[in-house]
């Protein structure tokens, strides 16, 4: 009798990571090792709950993929619309652009392991988890659409610039640092400085032969 209750009492106290705590751990080991490698049951072994405990918040594995996929755009969106606003009236284009890049830069590499996972698992989900996260990708991809068409608009784009290709561009180099960034060999914000010198400024010396 007292081991069934003590067994009650830690299955109890082990199922209180909840919701956010399975998102969390499920975040970190998609993003460390894929989405095929990654089962409900090693999740809960991660959370140290019972494979049937996450149950009581997600009906699936794919329901999990599901929130972290949206969570992850969410993180680096609301890092962009915090940094873009948060530069000084103004502002030159270049300035507002160097943020963009390190708002969307530092939330992949330093902020979150779930914008971290959205980047990776992306492309390995089925199709229906995509779509169902199309609507917020489609309203970030929408923001830097619309920043990029107002520098455009105000003359500090060349006006055959495509804002589309443009955006695809920039934001898949920035998604691949993920492949091979060490942080051991410098920082994100250095790293976002270096990327916003090429991009605004290019590669090709003017004064060379």
């Amino acid at each position: 009798m007292a081991d069934t209750h003590a067994s009650k009492v830690n299955e109890t106290s082990r199922s209180a990571v909840g919701r956010d705590g399975v998102l969390d751990i499920a975040a970190r080991l998609f993003r460390e090792q894929g989405y095929g490698s990654v089962s409900l049951r090693k999740i809960a072994d991660a959370a140290g709950i019972k494979a049937g405990s996450i149950y009581y918040h997600f009906g699936s594995k794919d329901e999990i993929v599901a929130a972290i996929l949206d969570a992850g755009i969410q993180a680096v969106h609301d890092r962009m619309r915090q940094a873009v606003p948060a530069q000084p009236a103004g502002a030159s284009a270049e300035a507002v652009l160097r943020a963009a890049i390190e708002a969307h830069l530092r939330a992949l590499l330093d902020v979150s392991d779930y914008s971290s996972a959205n980047v990776r698992i992306f492309g390995q989900v089925p199709q229906s988890v995509r779509d169902a996260n199309l609507p917020t990708r489609r309203a970030y991809e929408a923001e830097w659409d619309s920043l990029l068409a107002r520098l455009r608009d105000k003359g500090a784009l060349k006006p055959d610039v495509d804002i589309r290709r443009l955006r695809l561009m920039l934001i898949g180099a920035l998604n691949a640092t993920l492949e091979w960034f060490d942080p051991k060999r410098g920082s994100a914000s250095a790293l976002s400085q270096s990327y916003a010198d090429v991009f605004l400024h290019g590669i090709l010396d003017d004064t060379g032969g």
